[in-house]
């Protein structure tokens, strides 16, 4: 009896076909857009000393408390997955000495995140993210051009329409000070009405209940004091100075005053595009300022803001736009007879530097070898064989047109050049 077929764990899936060519598409359209903002790629380790994220985070973010993959090593060490990659690159910042001179840093990354929770539609247990992070820039320009940076990306991959930005401000210290005792105040007051996690979260964090997804907890919130009217001089100056270069750089935003980070490092900006595009709305990018995170990593005090969007729910905005990218179409290199094969695999390797996709069946007759090359949709065929190899040229079969005609062996790759 034979063994039974494997399958991916729960949460993971393999990326092949058109979701691989999608996902490609989401990571190389953002790589080119990030350097033409001058960000500089970095690659961090996926999993990291467990507090690196728990420093970060937050105890009582739900990252933290119930979604990290976390385990002990041999060595006896507490190691976890990487569930985003902020906290990375600052803990890098800092390890690597870089956190003392040469800032800002502009950071963009792109690969594998890992967290425990339900699987559903364009959310799994690995995931991929892009993102960046300017570390070492405390004015609000670079709020508005991080964001311009990810609204270009989505321009660029065709998807900027599907989506909204959301923005919203978290205020400075004193403000978040003053926010928290008016949420603490009116709260407290509805405290029986509070999901068991958001009664913790009045005791720990009461501005995480702004992201409750709780239909009791949200219910209150139409009623619950906003940041705005709290914010001190100084931090509304800063966020109509965002505001102001956002409409320069030509972003379309709306204010929503109940956006908050899912993590505790957050101060000033924070937003999210958001998309009602994949059913319910649900957010493709999202970040802000935080500056807290990489003195917490043991670096100096260093004002940052960074955002971070995920590859599996760009790729379904490509998916739902008719968006995904075509494999790109094949030459047919086919020898007759076995002393064509060498001189073929040399048109084959021309094609291949002058950046033509090339292809050469391993056997078969002529008409088996034909018919493989319309199956895999090439453009063209070129055909070699003794007699071609006597003059020194090949047939140049075009497979849309169904015309053929003879070129020398030597201007076959000049010929199919793109």
């Amino acid at each position: 009896m034979p063994p039974t077929a494997l399958q991916p764990v729960r949460g993971t899936r393999d990326l092949i076909g058109e979701e691989q060519r999608r996902h490609q598409r989401v990571v190389d359209t953002a790589r080119r857009i990030a350097a033409l903002y001058g960000f500089e790629e970095w690659a961090t380790p996926v999993f990291e000393d467990t507090r690196v994220f728990s420093r970060g985070l937050g105890d009582t973010s739900d990252v933290v408390s119930k979604e990290m993959y976390t385990f002990t090593d041999r060595g006896g060490d507490s190691i976890t997955l990487r569930p985003e990659n902020t906290a990375g690159v600052c803990r890098a910042l800092v390890s690597n000495g870089l956190a003392q001179a040469g800032l800002p840093r502009k950071v963009f990354y792109a690969g594998p995140m890992f967290r425990y929770e339900r699987p559903q539609k364009g959310r799994y247990r690995q995931f991929h993210q892009i993102g960046i992070e300017v570390l070492g820039a405390a004015e609000p320009l670079a709020d508005a051009e991080c964001i311009a940076c990810g609204w270009h990306i989505q321009q660029e991959l065709g998807i900027a329409e599907g989506t909204v930005l959301e923005v919203n401000t978290l205020g400075d210290a004193e403000s978040a000070a003053a926010y928290r005792a008016a949420l603490v105040a009116y709260f407290a007051g509805h405290k029986d009405r509070l999901s068991a996690d958001s009664q913790v979260r009045l005791e720990k964090n009461p501005l995480r209940i702004l992201d409750s997804k709780d239909a009791g907890d949200r219910a209150l919130l139409t009623e619950a004091p906003t940041i705005f009217e709290h914010l001190t001089p100084a931090a509304a100056a800063f966020f109509e100075a965002v505001t102001r270069h956002l409409d320069r750089f030509g972003v379309p935003a709306r204010r929503n005053p109940r956006i908050v980070r899912g993590l505790d490092y957050y101060s000033h900006t924070a937003f999210e595009f958001v998309t009602d595009r994949l059913g319910a709305q649900g957010t493709v990018m999202a970040g802000g300022r935080y500056d807290g995170l990489v003195e917490e990593m043991g670096g100096p005090p260093t004002p940052s803001v960074g955002w971070a969007a995920g590859v599996e729910r760009l790729a379904l905005l490509l998916e739902a736009g008719g968006l995904t990218p075509a494999v790109p179409r094949p030459v047919a290199v086919i020898p007759v007879g076995e002393a064509a094969e060498g001189p073929a695999l040399d048109v084959a390797q021309a094609l291949r530097r002058a950046g033509v996709v090339a292809e050469m069946a391993y056997k078969g007759n002529l008409k088996r070898r034909m018919e493989r090359a319309n199956r895999s949709g090439a453009l063209a065929a070129v055909i070699i064989g003794d007699a071609e190899l006597a003059e020194g040229v090949a047939q140049l079969r075009d497979l849309d047109a169904g015309t053929q005609e003879t070129v020398p062996l030597a201007e076959v790759p000049g010929r199919l050049a793109p």
